[in-house]
């Protein structure tokens, strides 16, 4: 059903479209058609005659891969080429550059005054650099460019071309060295830089460790051991001291007791009191204190303790208290000793309890001062690799070692003109003009008022009209065809379009008008 619609709405369409009027009025407005087409064909063909010719030349550049592998030794300058053909690019794209390039080749008449700037931007317009992409897979790895200009002399063009290839290639190498010897450059002074940051950071470092040579980390443990040892010296001399104290206290004792010392030779006197007290003490875990054996040792041991007296008193004795002198000389003297050792071991356990609390802060302070020492040190070990890279960069570079430009073809003088495009623009006068008239044409159509179908008859009388009749010429009349009937009809309407114009008013009316 729809598809019965669609076909019933395109045939009442097609209907209401009249092709052979339409084709009628064509063919009777085809001069206007024709002479439009033929007026703006003739001035195409006018204006490429007069357009001068321009001609361009070119070169094409390759990227050489370096002689010398990457992996092996690498080179410190660029190695993006188009990196490298872009700085050169915007390095010749300058206005000293592009001034000079016009004044050695004569590129403008000397004898017109023609602005610079208008120079610059001229002959920016007219320099190209364009990188190929080629089509086969082998070449798809290489990198070339082409370097183009264009002029009216053919010899001009190639030899500016030429020109800047020389100046690209000669900025190329300069661009490599220059950039290596600056790499070389930069990494000698960083070199010096951090030489010297490193032997600072070693004197601050000697200079930390002599001011606390005592309380570094380093000897922490052994201050540890020290301090109990010296601890352990100090319980054991408070013992010997304890004991000195005793013996002297006991021979000090024993003398005035006895008379004598416990050690040395004994005197009869001495020896017969020893054996009188001891059968004393025998008698006395056998008989009380009353019976007569015990009396009477007990007055043989007064009498003779007395007989010892006297003698000592007498000098007698004198013997006995020279070796209690020497002794109790001997444990003074060595009392003092330990007094002393005891107070040097006080001083010293006080010194190492001030450096083993010292050490965590020297600790921190020493290894900031390391810490920084390695990061110099790493950063003088990197600088000094690199260094060595960019010495050997810089040696390939001199060498010409590395990958740079090559000129694959130099610019020859082209043959053919590159513009204008002649038969383009005698086509596109062509194409114009007949649209031009075709569009004439459809404006006069538009303005024509004229009843020239039985519909258009019947659109402007009321009621619908029994019969039309075309038009039946006069006996003798001449009947023209339908082009020069559109002719005469282009003829027309451009009197009525001349005479509906706004014209101003001139006197030569007033004198026709008179």
């Amino acid at each position: 059903m729809q598809g019965f619609k669609r076909a019933d709405w395109a045939n009442g369409l097609m209907g209401d479209i009249d092709l052979k009027f339409y084709a009628s009025l064509l063919l009777r407005r085809l001069p206007i058609l024709v002479g439009a087409a033929a007026v703006c064909t003739v001035l195409a063909v006018a204006v490429a005659l007069l357009i001068p010719k321009t001609y361009e030349a070119s070169a094409r550049l390759v990227v050489e891969a370096p002689q010398i592998p990457a992996e092996m030794v690498r080179t410190t300058a660029p190695t993006n080429a188009v990196e490298q053909l872009q700085i050169i690019e915007q390095e010749i794209m300058t206005r000293d550059t592009l001034l000079g390039l016009a004044k050695r080749h004569g590129v403008y008449d000397a004898y017109l005054k023609v602005d610079e700037n208008d120079i610059v931007d001229d002959m920016s317009s007219r320099l190209r650099f364009k990188q190929l992409e080629l089509d086969s897979a082998r070449d798809s790895a290489a990198t070339v460019f082409s370097i183009s200009f264009r002029s009216k002399s053919p010899v001009q063009a190639a030899d500016v071309v030429n020109d800047v290839v020389s100046l690209v290639l000669e900025r190329n190498v300069r661009l490599r060295t220059e950039r290596a010897a600056d790499t070389q450059r930069f990494f000698n002074q960083e070199v010096d830089r951090l030489s010297r940051e490193l032997a600072g950071l070693d004197k601050q470092i000697l200079e930390f460790k002599n001011a606390n040579k005592d309380a570094l980390p380093d000897s922490l443990d052994f201050r540890h051991n020290q301090q109990s040892s010296q601890q352990e010296r100090l319980a054991m001399l408070e013992r010997e001291e304890a004991s000195l104290r005793s013996r002297r206290e006991n021979l000090v004792q024993i003398f005035q007791q006895t008379g004598r010392v416990a050690t040395g030779p004994v005197s009869p006197e001495q020896q017969l009191l020893d054996d009188l007290n001891r059968a004393l003490s025998e008698q006395l875990s056998i008989f009380s204190e009353d019976s007569p054996n015990v009396m009477s040792l007990r007055k043989r041991i007064a009498d003779l303790q007395k007989s010892l007296k006297e003698k000592s008193e007498k000098g007698e004795g004198k013997k006995g208290m020279s070796e209690l002198d020497l002794q109790l000389a001997d444990v003074d003297e060595r009392l003092q000793f330990l007094t002393n050792e005891k107070a040097s071991i006080r001083k010293n356990l006080e010194h190492l309890a001030e450096t083993i609390a010292a050490t965590p802060t020297n600790e921190t302070a020493l290894n900031s001062l390391v810490r920084a020492r390695d990061n110099t040190q790493l950063q003088y070990n990197t600088a000094v690799a690199k260094l060595a890279e960019a010495s050997a960069g810089e040696q390939i570079e001199l060498h010409a070692k590395g990958g740079r430009l090559a000129v694959v073809e130099r610019a020859v003088p082209p043959v053919d003109a590159v513009s204008p495009r002649r038969k383009l623009i005698t086509a596109l006068g062509l194409v114009g003009g007949g649209g031009l008239g075709f569009a004439f044409i459809v404006l006069m159509e538009l303005l024509n008022r004229t009843v020239r179908r039985p519909s258009e008859l019947a659109a402007i009388i009321p009621g619908q009209p029994f019969v039309t009749l075309p038009y039946i010429p006069q006996p003798g009349e001449q009947v023209l065809s339908d082009f020069w009937q559109g002719w005469h009809n282009a003829q027309q309407f451009l009197r009525t379009l001349s005479a509906r114009l706004p014209w101003p008013a001139t006197d030569s009316a007033g004198l026709e008008s008179r």
